[in-house]
């Protein structure tokens, strides 16, 4: 098993992605002490983990309040006396309102949030977790980001501009962690439409094109080689791979599973 004996935390488990790499990580021999801040959407993830034979916990921790992640990963610390993985899958800006308008129609409220909450999450829930593994001497950060980060495209407001921001930030981490033995990951993925999140993204682009959600998803998959939309089964392995051992090569850039929607 890739991640036999270490200790992960996933912050945003009761969501798709989160819920994903939990399970993932958990099938590959991790203990994993998921987050969220709906504890019944965590414990459903941990109770199916536990059910399949693995070993999981859950918290009500929101992953944009610094003394609960600071908290809450000290007591995973000291309980476990380690901390391998840490992955930040929350979302935590509505898409309504955020996506869908012409820039210059957009608010600056509405276009700084993203910025500041989606900055604020993975500074947090990465400098808590970095400070453990520096002491340790090993440990992997990891995020995940959409295809916005790197592309431009009409219509996202902030979400863009934020989405990049971290992909800098994960650059950052490595740089400053790296000799500590510490590694930093971002995933990058196209959209993911059986996610919820992606599902109402797509909807609201739809409808500003004057198109049905169909046809906006089947002109996004036609831009990629592989003619289909990132799987959310695809970033978990990913990250699985890359949390473990096998991936100690691998620091302070981004791991493309956007099908050629992004060549580099």
């Amino acid at each position: 098993m890739l991640l036999e004996n270490k200790t992960a935390i996933i912050h945003g488990a009761g969501g798709a992605i989160g819920g994903a790499v939990a399970r993932t990580f958990a099938r590959e021999g991790a203990k994993v002490f998921l987050s969220g801040r709906t504890l019944d959407k965590v414990e459903r993830v941990a109770r199916e983990i536990v059910a399949a034979g693995g070993a999981a916990e859950a918290f009500q921790v929101d992953a944009l309040d610094e003394a609960a992640v600071e908290g809450h990963v000290a007591r995973v610390f000291e309980a476990t006396g380690r901390l391998d993985v840490s992955f930040n899958g929350i979302t935590p800006v509505p898409q309504p309102g955020t996506q869908g308008i012409p820039i210059a129609q957009l608010s600056v409220d509405a276009f700084a949030a993203p910025i500041t909450l989606y900055l604020r999450s993975h500074f947090l829930t990465a400098r808590a977790a970095a400070r453990r593994m520096a002491e340790q001497g090993s440990g992997v950060l990891l995020m995940n980001t959409p295809e916005p980060a790197r592309l431009g495209l009409a219509r996202v407001g902030g979400m863009g501009p934020a989405w990049a921001a971290m992909e800098a930030l994960n650059r950052n981490l490595s740089a400053e962690f790296g000799a500590n033995g510490v590694r930093a990951v971002c995933i990058r993925s196209s959209g993911m439409p059986e996610t919820k999140t992606i599902d109402v993204v797509y909807g609201l682009h739809a409808e500003a094109m004057g198109i049905s959600r169909e046809q906006f998803q089947a002109f996004g998959e036609s831009l990629t080689h592989r003619k289909r939309s990132s799987r959310v089964s695809e970033v978990a392995e990913m990250a699985a791979f890359l949390a473990s051992d096998r991936g100690s090569g691998v620091t302070g850039t981004v791991a493309n599973l956007t099908g050629g929607l992004i060549v580099d």
